[in-house]
């Protein structure tokens, strides 16, 4: 995992850094193939260079989003974007988090992805990858 991310989780409050380091650990290992690093300020994982996952500490607590998340068709990815696909969950404790719904999710993110890396050139429109 990139030092810039543990450095992330470790400014974080104690249930938040929980929460962080949790979803880092679930992310590393059940997105093959992905790399990680600080993106506008936040972690984010990285498949062929295209953003997929990532969290960042807002007010409602650790958003956990999925740049394609909104076609993954999953109840549990209930903040949906308005403007791009991505989709979205809150987690204020480590306990909120079902890991068989993540794994789940990080499944669907290597199945169904919108080309975002390409987005400023194609002037803000998005094509579907797979």
């Amino acid at each position: 995992m990139h030092p810039e991310v543990l450095k992330y989780n470790e400014k974080q409050e104690s249930f938040q850094k929980e929460v962080c380091d949790f979803l880092a650990q679930e992310i590393d290992r059940n997105l093959s193939g992905s790399e990680n690093r600080i993106w506008h300020g936040h972690p984010v994982w990285f498949l062929d260079g295209n953003p997929t996952v990532g969290y960042s500490r807002q007010k409602p607590g650790i958003r956990l989003m999925f740049w394609s998340g909104a076609d993954f068709e999953e109840p549990g990815l209930n903040v949906v974007g308005k403007k791009f696909k991505d989709a979205s969950v809150f987690y204020n404790d480590v306990s909120e988090i079902r890991r068989e719904d993540l794994q789940r999710w990080l499944r669907k993110a290597q199945e169904i992805q919108w080309d975002y890396k390409n987005i400023v050139r194609r002037k803000g429109q998005l094509e579907r990858l797979k």
